[in-house]
């Protein structure tokens, strides 16, 4: 697990490190999944996009 990261000598906590991380991670995976057509498969888009960084945040939490 992190501890508090410095930028320009303000502390930062690591759960907003976790969530900038996370938000690449998510827009990475989405357009892998638009490029696939996946994404025509949900009936709400814009929930299983938030559901999946939900994911990929608790994800990178756990196992980082």
């Amino acid at each position: 697990m992190l501890s508090e990261v410095s930028l320009c000598g303000v502390f930062v906590s690591p759960i907003a490190v976790y969530a900038v991380c996370a938000v690449l991670v998510t827009l990475a995976l989405r357009y892998g999944l638009w490029r696939l057509g996946a994404l025509g498969w949900f009936w709400h888009v814009a929930l299983f996009e938030i559901a999946l960084y939900v994911c990929v945040l608790c994800l990178l939490v756990i196992f980082v």
